[in-house]
């Protein structure tokens, strides 16, 4: 039998393996109705965002935008748009935050999704969603079908509140954070799986989309 005989202290040592960068998420808040829950939630999920040092996140909120519904370009939408669109451009992921409104997402929402197409194309979509005893999720699956034709990629697990009212208390902070924890790691590990990956893919080569 052959031993090695070669001392240790010859052998090549490994170069140091590069940084990866943070995946680049831009957190969209969908509703901009009176009295809306959309903030509550938002707070929440940036605080497990900023938690990692895997991702870096800004938001886009949709009650702090004025796109018109004619999508008429005038000089005060291309304005609107400066602030909004690298936001999306930038982005490796997004996460979608939505209520359900008779059985659906926001008008809002659509509204600054249509406004855009290649911000979207080969990045993954994650979803977290809020309301009564749905918590929102068939508005969820109405956005998966908008985000499909878009050519982005939605990550399969969501984050959901049913009765989100009763979910946080009057400052803002979760009675029970165990369960939603343990799906915001979920979903954000999986995040971080196709943020990079479909981030190298379009370096590689230009999506055809």
């Amino acid at each position: 039998m052959q031993t090695l005989t070669e001392p240790l202290e010859s052998l090549e040592p490994l170069e140091p393996l590069e940084p990866v960068e943070p995946v680049r998420v831009t957190v969209v808040v969908g509703s901009n109705r009176e009295g809306r829950f959309g903030p509550v939630v938002a707070a929440w999920i940036l605080n497990r965002l900023g938690a990692r040092d895997d991702l870096v996140a800004e938001v886009v909120d949709v009650a702090e935008t004025a796109l018109p519904t004619t999508f008429a370009a005038d000089a005060a939408t291309r304005a609107e748009l400066s602030a909004i669109t690298p936001k999306l451009s930038g982005a490796d992921a997004f996460i979608v935050l939505t209520p359900e409104y008779n059985h659906s997402y926001p008008a809002a929402l659509k509204n600054l999704i249509d406004w855009h197409y290649t911000e979207w194309q080969a990045k993954p979509v994650a979803f977290v969603s809020y309301g009564g005893l749905s918590g929102g999720l068939r508005a969820v699956e109405h956005l998966r079908q908008v985000f499909a034709e878009l050519h982005a990629t939605t990550v399969r697990d969501t984050v959901s509140f049913h009765n989100a009212g009763a979910s946080f208390d009057d400052e803002g902070q979760l009675r029970d954070p165990s369960g939603p924890d343990a799906a915001a790691k979920t979903m954000l590990d999986q995040v971080v799986w196709w943020g990079r990956t479909l981030r190298e893919g379009r370096v590689a080569r230009a999506y055809g989309g």
